[in-house]
């Protein structure tokens, strides 16, 4: 092999080190069979497929042989392909996230598409869905919309300048993506807690909403032995804040109640 060859690899060896000493997940996104084999040499945990790869069914088979978990964008595939390349690896067991992609470099905002992460969880429940985007506009509120509407894999081009070489208007700067990174954590906040549930309602929020409850007062003197009715409540009581301790409130049903002691207006 060339020695120009031998420091690519080295430089390649290097940068995967540094993905991993700051506490990032390495992958790549091999085009041939070749780099494939690359990815397993220098044991990538994630093997990326890009857009135009979806149906190259002979990498495809490549992939799928080193038994490693898969992240796929679907930019221009059909709803065959989507099919066609999911069960491809769900018959092979091989774990599958599905990225939303619009292959358009870069994307305006009105060709983002995001309504696909709905499309694409209702299709393909039982896997990872994800976004794949190239806006240059925003890079605060793609990520908002898509995690809030349940995406959980992101892809975005990221680049530096460096020399003068121009930086493509479909990639993001560190100042870009610092504001990606804190959109995302803003979106999980916003978002948190169950989906599958109702959530646990905190103490705070249930003396708040009891503060608010209305209580029953009479309108007039009421005897012992007076029968509550729909037909005549509003007649002889009606509702307001507060709720005294033991007071009959707005959440009880009161029709048929009796009155075992008499009531003063």
């Amino acid at each position: 092999k060339t020695e120009a060859t031998k420091l690519s690899r080295d430089e390649f060896a290097r940068l995967l080190e540094e993905v991993k000493n700051v506490g990032c997940i390495p992958m790549s996104t091999p085009f041939d069979e070749a780099s494939v084999d690359l990815c397993v040499e220098f044991d990538l945990p994630i093997i990326k497929v890009a857009s135009s790869d979806m149906n190259d069914w002979p990498l495809l088979e490549k992939i799928a042989s080193t038994r490693r978990p898969v992240i796929i964008s679907t930019g221009g595939a059909s709803e065959k392909d989507l099919d066609d390349v999911v069960h491809f690896f769900e018959k092979r067991d091989i774990p599958l996230a599905i990225n939303h992609c619009v292959s358009l470099y870069p994307s305006e905002d009105d060709e983002l598409n995001l309504n696909q992460i709905d499309y694409l969880k209702n299709r393909f429940p039982n896997h990872v869905i994800g976004l794949s985007t190239h806006e240059y506009h925003d890079w605060h509120s793609s990520m908002l919309i898509s995690y809030g509407k349940g995406a959980r894999s992101w892809e975005r081009h990221i680049d530096i300048d460096y020399e003068n070489v121009p930086v493509s208007n479909y990639c993001t700067l560190p100042e870009q993506a610092d504001i990606w990174f804190k959109a995302f954590h803003k979106a999980a906040e916003m978002c948190g807690g169950a989906s599958d549930s109702r959530r646990i309602i905190s103490k705070k929020e249930i003396e708040y909403l009891d503060a608010l409850v209305r209580g029953a007062y009479a309108r007039k003197d009421l005897e012992a032995g007076y029968v509550l009715s729909a037909e005549s409540f509003a007649k002889d009581f009606y509702l307001a804040i507060p709720l005294l301790k033991g007071q009959l409130s707005c959440r009880e049903v009161m029709n048929g109640e009796k009155l075992t002691r008499p009531l003063k207006a």
